[in-house]
């Protein structure tokens, strides 16, 4: 029986951590049990100033497989690569994330598990045919993703129509030979994650996913819209000729943080 480990970043999640615990535990419990697959959640939790901790020790005195983390740095790429070296320290095939506002649901992420096949990650995709958004994006998100897209397309050349979703799995060769090669962590982690895998040689899955927009989002994109894409741009210049300017381009616009 194969053994995923899922990393679920907690920036102040008070308010659907708790949720996404219970029907995680419960579902992968089933899968457990019926031996299809063994699991364990580690919840990293990135410098929180709500109630975050406090829940998740509350389900993890009620489920063992669910293991914590605390840092006072933040970050979701952050959260996610400290997650991925806890990981590694156990014998766990899969080396996966999901974001944990339930917007992936623990069937749906099952699917997604049993869809890897003989790739080397899988990632899910909103906005690639057979996929289903409830409800319908706005406009406004619509708009913003497309242009983002856009420009990882053009810029590092990915495939991928969804860099951002945030449910994604990996066999663990494909993270031990990725993880000391990532050099952003926060505002292009997924992007600098995928687009180091791919220039390794391991083949990346697109997968259509049923994903479900809640309320209580932590991210502002208006806000953090400007410094993705300054993220993207900061990363293609790490990976090519001139790179030794990077050091001109971080003092021009100014310091991104990791």
């Amino acid at each position: 029986m194969k053994r995923a480990s899922i990393t679920i970043p907690a920036y102040n999640e008070e308010k659907r951590i708790g949720r996404t615990l219970e029907e995680y535990s419960k579902y992968f419990e089933i899968l457990r049990k019926e031996k299809k697959l063994d699991y364990e959640l580690i919840i990293v939790i990135n410098n929180t100033i709500d109630k975050t901790e406090e829940i998740v020790k509350y389900y993890a005195k009620k489920n063992k497989r669910i293991n914590y983390l605390n840092f006072k740095r933040s970050g979701k790429g952050f959260a996610v690569i400290e997650g991925f070296k806890d990981a590694l320290k156990r014998n766990n095939d899969l080396i996966c994330f999901v974001d944990a506002d339930m917007s992936t649901s623990p069937e749906e992420y099952w699917r997604l598990i049993s869809s890897i096949e003989n790739h080397d990650g899988i990632i899910a995709s909103r906005y690639v045919k057979g996929a289903q958004v409830h409800p319908k994006q706005t406009i406004q998100r619509i708009i913003v993703s497309r242009i983002f897209n856009m420009l990882t397309r053009t810029l590092l050349s990915l495939p991928f129509r969804d860099s951002q979703c945030g449910a994604k799995i990996f066999k663990r060769e494909t993270i031990e030979k990725t993880l000391p090669f990532l050099s952003m962590s926060k505002w292009a982690f997924d992007i600098d994650l995928i687009y180091t895998m791919r220039k390794k040689g391991f083949r990346i899955k697109e997968s259509p996913t049923v994903w479900s927009d809640k309320n209580y989002s932590t991210i502002n994109f208006l806000t953090a819209g400007p410094w993705m894409t300054l993220g993207v741009i900061r990363l293609r210049i790490l990976n090519s000729p001139v790179k030794k300017f990077i050091k001109i381009y971080d003092k021009f616009v100014g310091f991104i943080p990791k």
